[in-house]
């Protein structure tokens, strides 16, 4: 049975239809808590970790992950520079961070055999290119 993980592009609007065989990014509830519109739903994202962490579904990056979602941001760039002619394109603000957490996500998932389900589909299949991680959009996962 496949083990699923949900971007917090999903999460957020998901949370009450998790399937039986999802594992909970640490980095996508840190990008929930860290957005939360106020401290109820911090608090709930806090429990929802605590959660998680006690059944064993929580993925949590390793130093390697870290090291490779690294590397991935930095390929990621080689070639955008290379398609734009030698010179990155100028990024929107935030833009190499949030990718960052994208590939750090992707990273882990992947170590844990797990199936990211994802609307920034775009975002992600550019990161698969340099870290074979199995992707699934929102829309076709829901459509079950």
């Amino acid at each position: 049975m496949p083990i699923y993980t949900f971007d917090s592009s999903v999460i957020a609007y998901r949370v009450r239809e998790l399937p039986k065989t999802f594992v909970l990014s640490a980095v996508v509830i840190a990008e929930l808590t860290a957005g939360a519109p106020d401290t109820s739903t911090r608090k709930d994202y806090e429990a929802m970790r605590r959660d998680y962490d006690k059944a064993g579904a929580l993925i949590i990056p390793t130093s390697d992950d870290w090291l490779t979602a690294s590397r991935t941001l930095f390929w990621l760039t080689q070639w955008r520079k290379k398609r734009a002619g030698g010179k990155a394109p100028k990024l929107i603000t935030g833009a190499s961070q949030r990718m960052f957490l994208d590939a750090l996500i992707a990273v882990s998932a992947r170590r844990a055999s797990a199936i990211v389900v994802t609307n920034n589909y775009d975002d992600f299949k550019a990161i698969q290119y340099y870290c074979p991680v199995k992707l699934l959009r929102g829309s076709d996962f829901f459509k079950s």
